[in-house]
């Protein structure tokens, strides 16, 4: 290591950080985050507003961090503005009620919005590295995310040096960064497994203000619990996959998947490994989760580029203790990379994501209860969704005992359009909307995805709807969402 890089404590550090500064942190899900700096940010914060002193940051991120990390530096009331994305009950408390700005956006945009300023200068970036060299090559660690693009943009660095990561996982890592256009170079990207780049990120070492040694895990969880709902909406995923299979649809060798995290993504990854008359194959994804680990050791899965491992730390051991196995079967990717439109279109993904909400026409609301109340953010499932081969979503077709019903005459926020949603799967059964007008799609999702429950309440909406290309009563296309507000269930009393 270079003897002018100084090693800092976590509280030190944070002194490099003022009000007002806006700060980037690594990682892309909890995966590669830093683990130490936010509660050291949180606490000089506190400590700066107990002496009635101002101390706020923006921060940006790849995607979510660790929710403790949010939600520490939120209760520190640390944070005026946070982007593109987070999963932490306390932040998502203060974006609701308004006291944190919050953007949510595309995640393959990021990078080339933070390149061309639009945020503002990045004056800190909090980066998790394996390693950095006395002439500033830098090597990330389980999550890439926007980390790149952060350390060329950052006026100062400050390096969390994780020694909890084996060396090895520089391996894993293809590092490009694309140029400005309109003459950006092409990615020669042809298989999920192609390598473009460097396995590091070359810095000026100048700009490292300090380091800071750690040696903690992941703050990511192990598999949530698959049910037997979720696995009746697996069921129908991969029974439709079969069937695009038999009609010649998706080729024999199979197309590159993209999965979202939670449980039913992974009860769909489950059924795809056991089913024998599913082909083995590659993923290309943003996130490698949990469940994909033991189909990468059963050769279910061939492959898979991702931009974080987003694995328990016991997983995540595994693929660190067996290395000579797994280097060559995964890909670490900047998030404008592993999300880029270009290439998910290239490689014909089949994107596999979850919505709250759907209407009859096939809009999806991914991201806002009732319209109003963020959940988490869009995340990257609109880059996959609007360019995939196949993009299918999923739920069940009631949430809250049978109170809400997650297919409605007109959604309430649209993250993702009719023209972007190709499928939509439910415990139900499956509608396939390709090649069908507004009416018929219409009676596609409410015959074959809506709880039937609801399918009369539907089915009367649509047949007194006015219109003309598509039909609807706009006194009463929010009729179910003012029930639930009004008596505690979408079916009045």
């Amino acid at each position: 290591m270079k003897p002018s890089y100084c090693l800092l404590t976590a509280d030190e550090a944070a002194e490099c950080i003022e009000h007002g500064n806006m700060v980037v942190f690594s990682g892309f899900t909890p995966a590669g985050a830093p683990k130490v700096l936010p509660g050291a940010i949180a606490k000089r914060a506190m400590a700066h507003h107990q002496q009635q002193k101002e101390f706020q940051i923006r921060l940006l991120t790849g995607a979510s961090i660790s929710a403790l990390a949010d939600d520490e530096l939120a209760a520190a009331d640390a944070v005026t503005w946070r982007a593109p994305y987070q999963t932490a009950s306390l932040l998502r408390e203060k974006i609701n009620q308004g006291a944190v700005s919050f953007v949510d956006l595309h995640l393959s945009e990021v990078a080339q919005m933070v390149n061309y300023g639009f945020f503002g200068d990045i004056d800190v970036a909090v980066i998790e590295a394996s390693a950095i060299t006395a002439d500033g090559k830098v090597y990330l660690t389980s999550g890439i995310g926007n980390s790149p693009i952060f350390l060329h943009k950052a006026k100062k660095i400050i390096i969390e040096l994780n020694h909890y990561h084996s060396p090895r996982v520089a391996e894993l890592a293809d590092i490009v960064l694309l140029g400005a256009p309109p003459r950006r170079n092409t990615l020669p990207i042809f298989h999920a497994l192609d390598k473009v780049g460097q396995p590091y990120v070359q810095i000026d070492p100048a700009k490292v203000v300090g380091i800071v040694n750690t040696e903690l895990p992941d703050a990511s969880n192990s598999l949530d619990r698959v049910n037997p709902l979720c696995e009746k909406i697996a069921d129908n995923v991969v029974n439709f996959l079969l069937n695009e299979l038999t009609l010649g649809r998706i080729p024999a060798e199979f197309l590159p998947l993209q999965s979202g995290v939670g449980n039913i993504n992974n009860a769909v990854m489950k059924r795809l490994g056991e089913n024998p008359d599913i082909p083995p194959f590659m993923m290309y994804s943003e996130v490698l989760q949990e469940s994909v680990v033991p189909l990468l050791e059963t050769e279910k899965v061939l492959g898979v580029s991702a931009s974080s491992l987003t694995i328990s730390p016991t997983a995540l051991k595994k693929i660190y203790d067996n290395m000579d196995f797994f280097a060559n079967r995964i890909v670490l990717r900047p998030q404008e990379i592993s999300n880029h439109p270009e290439i998910i279109r290239r490689l014909g993904v089949i994107a596999l994501n979850v919505g709250l909400e759907f209407d009859i026409y096939g809009h999806a609301n991914s991201t806002h209860v009732a319209g109003t109340e963020l959940v988490n953010g869009i995340g990257g499932s609109a880059d996959f969704e609007r360019n995939a081969y196949l993009s299918i979503f999923m739920a069940p077709s009631i949430v809250k005992g049978g109170k809400v019903s997650t297919i409605v005459p007109m959604c309430t926020h649209v993250d993702h359009s009719e023209h972007s949603v190709k499928v939509i799967v439910t415990e139900q059964g499956v509608a396939d909307l390709r090649g069908l007008s507004p009416l018929q799609r219409a009676s596609a999702i409410i015959n074959h995805c809506a709880h039937p429950s609801y399918r009369d309440y539907l089915h009367q909406y649509l047949a007194l709807a006015k219109g003309g290309h598509l039909h609807h009563d706009l006194a009463q296309a929010f009729r179910l969402h003012q029930n639930l507000f009004e008596f505690g269930s979408m079916l009045a009393p």
